[in-house]
């Protein structure tokens, strides 16, 4: 879907108090989570401006957005469950 927000707090909204606190006390989680929505927000502009760029240009953005998710949910994901014990 074009133009669609990937914002982590709406595809992650279970770990929505473990990414407030990470960009609040993680400096590495912080700076990983602008990288993300800035990419995200990149993006989505080139979408709403019909992608004047090239599709493996788009290709290249998509796959760093989704390696970038991987990281900050497997972060999420061991701070939750460290919190949970």
């Amino acid at each position: 879907m074009l133009n669609e927000n990937h914002a982590l707090i709406f595809d992650f909204p279970e770990f929505k108090k473990d990414i407030v606190y990470l960009n609040h006390k993680d400096e590495a989680f912080e700076t990983l989570s602008k990288q993300y929505h800035l990419l995200d927000y990149e993006i989505r502009e080139l979408e709403v401006e019909g992608s004047p760029t090239d599709d493996e240009h788009m290709h290249q953005l998509k796959v760093q957005r989704a390696n970038l998710k991987d990281v900050l949910f497997q972060k999420l994901k061991q701070h939750h469950d460290q919190d949970a014990s």
